[in-house]
């Protein structure tokens, strides 16, 4: 489970902030790490148990206290966009001409035959 640990660490300078996020990010399980050096805090967010952070600062030489241990902060939520107006698509120009008429029917074809079939006898 993501957790957020705040951790009281007592660095100086630049040099000092450098090697305490290069010890923390190795840590496995660290998602994201912040520093604040005016309040002299570090903000760590991720799948890590405290106590191991705490074991790899305190081993680089620096005196670390846990502040707080909770759960992350949630993301702000974005408003819905709201719902598009669906456009009609235009109506189809009117003909130019008008439709023709239909054919007229034909005729039926008269197979009358005005002499006698052909007989063979």
């Amino acid at each position: 489970m993501t957790k957020k640990v705040v951790l009281k660490v007592g660095f100086h300078g630049e040099k000092g902030r450098k090697h305490v996020l290069k010890a923390v990010s190795k840590v496995e399980g660290v998602d994201e790490v912040a520093v604040d050096v005016e309040k002299g805090t570090l903000t760590v967010i991720g799948k890590v148990d405290a106590v191991c952070i705490v074991n790899r600062l305190r081993k680089c030489g620096h005196t670390v206290e846990i502040d707080s241990v909770g759960p992350p902060p949630k993301p702000p939520e974005k408003p819905a966009p709201p719902p598009k107006e669906e456009k009609k698509p235009p109506p189809p120009p009117p003909c130019c001409r008008p439709c023709p008429p239909p054919c007229p029917p034909y005729p039926s074809p008269c197979y009358e035959y005005e002499t006698a079939p052909c007989s063979i006898m």
